[in-house]
């Protein structure tokens, strides 16, 4: 992009040994006060982030393609989402939406109507985090349909709650030993292209078949699901797999509920990764990206379901909070005046061609997926498609040293995603992926 003004020099710079001494410093300080259980991607310490860099306490300068995790899509030092948040702190940070009301809240909330699938009249309510506003979503369809059992797919992932534990597939690190979970969760198989070879509308029968042969509709209150599985792998459905099941779940009354929460505000090249296949969610769960790297998070559906739910049912004492909500405004607002839908395609025609290129040269990548710039190659061992977390790790930990951060994903732990700020410069993305086709070809001459 050409018409940003960036605070921070927008380059990769490494100045010292990774980690630096100042960083060094820090994780011995967290190595004191900050649970083990707290890990993080990477041995550097932020100390300043604008556009497409990250700056570590060093002085070292990094090359961000994870945006906090598809968080800070118009970047996480954006000035009008900063002023914004100035501007309501100024005026109050907090009254609580349940005890007096604000207009922020209402504003975020007819936003998210107008800019979800569906012309169908629409409902929302504000939370915190993803898994809350997941657990909320499963509520409402257990309310409203009166029915208690949930679908939820292999290599899903929906939070670190308890239920939302029980709905993500993968064990290690978020499952193992912390059960028992929420019952009447039920797990079926997802569309898998690149290791089930099947079609879309294939994949879609068999999960139907196993739902009415281990629960029935009669039983069902909702079917989750990503569209583009975020945590699993960024695996992409094949055509056809998501239409079949949303077209189910209308025919037997069971509430079709959309995990955005990755996918969402212009990360794949529409406003929502639902628009892909002309899916109208009955429900879909908000969070991430929508408010510039402040807390927050939603669930928009149908008024009906939503209305179901009796006053009080619903709610939270931070859910909507003032300031998250006026970073939502601002987020929303630039994510229009710069149409980063499609700044995100951009992103994938030039990149997505030269990650498959990597893959015909290398050997080691044996998939390449995802829309928008919510995209990822798969590391297996050459010649096979056995899952390779060991290069996968070393991939990461190389591309950090030569001044790229990376984040690694998939149930096997064997997956690259690169999900770059949506307000990256062409050079910057350029050189990034420059760097990642270097990393790879060393570490093919690994194998």
């Amino acid at each position: 992009m050409t018409d940003i003004a960036y605070r921070l020099a927008q380059q990769r710079s490494i100045v010292t040994a990774l980690p630096g001494p100042r960083s060094a410093v820090l994780a011995h300080r967290r190595g004191q006060a900050v649970a083990a259980g707290v890990g993080s991607a990477v041995p550097v310490y932020a100390a300043d982030a604008d556009g497409g860099v990250i700056v570590d306490v060093d002085g070292n300068s990094f090359i961000d393609l994870g945006s906090g995790i598809a968080v800070t899509t118009v970047g996480a030092a954006n000035p009008e989402v900063a002023a914004a948040v100035a501007e309501q702190a100024r005026r109050f940070t907090h009254t609580c939406f349940m005890v007096t009301p604000y207009e922020g809240y209402i504003e975020v909330a007819e936003q998210l109507a107008a800019l979800t699938p569906g012309a169908h009249d629409k409902r929302t309510v504000l939370f915190n985090s993803g898994a809350e506003a997941v657990e909320n979503a499963v509520k409402v369809a257990r309310l409203a349909t009166g029915k208690t059992a949930v679908v939820a797919f292999d290599h899903a992932y929906h939070g670190r709650t308890n239920l939302t534990m029980a709905l993500t597939a993968k064990s290690m690190p978020y499952k193992a030993r912390f059960g028992p979970f929420a019952p009447e969760v039920y797990r079926m198989p997802t569309s898998y292209p690149y290791r089930d070879r099947l079609t879309g509308e294939l994949a879609a029968r068999r999960a139907i078949d196993q739902i009415d042969k281990q629960i029935g509709a009669e039983s069902l209150a909702a079917i989750i699901i990503e569209p583009i599985q975020g945590e699993g792998g960024f695996i992409t459905p094949a055509p056809g797999f998501l239409p079949a099941l949303a077209d189910w779940a209308t025919q037997h009354g069971v509430v079709f509920i959309a995990d955005e929460v990755q996918t969402g505000f212009a990360r794949t090249g529409a406003w929502f990764a639902s628009e892909h296949e002309q899916i109208e969610p009955d429900i879909i769960v908000m969070a991430k990206g929508i408010a510039g790297g402040m807390p927050l998070a939603a669930i928009t559906g149908r008024a009906e379901l939503l209305d179901a739910v009796h006053p009080g049912g619903l709610g939270g004492t931070y859910g909507g909070n003032p300031v998250s909500c006026a970073a939502a405004l601002a987020t929303l607002h630039t994510m229009h005046d710069l149409d980063l839908p499609a700044r995100a395609r951009a992103i994938e025609h030039a990149i997505k061609p030269r990650l498959q290129e990597s893959a015909d040269r290398t050997g080691v990548i044996g998939d390449v997926r995802g829309r928008g710039a919510m995209l990822a190659i798969e590391i297996v061992h050459p010649g096979t498609t056995d899952p390779d977390p060991d290069l996968t790790t070393w991939i990461a930990a190389e591309a950090l040293a030569r001044g790229v951060v990376l984040l690694t994903c998939g149930t096997h732990s064997n997956v690259i995603r690169l999900l770059p700020p949506l307000v990256i410069s062409d050079d910057l993305l350029d050189e990034a992926i420059t760097v990642l086709d270097d990393v790879l070809h060393a570490a093919a001459g690994r194998r």
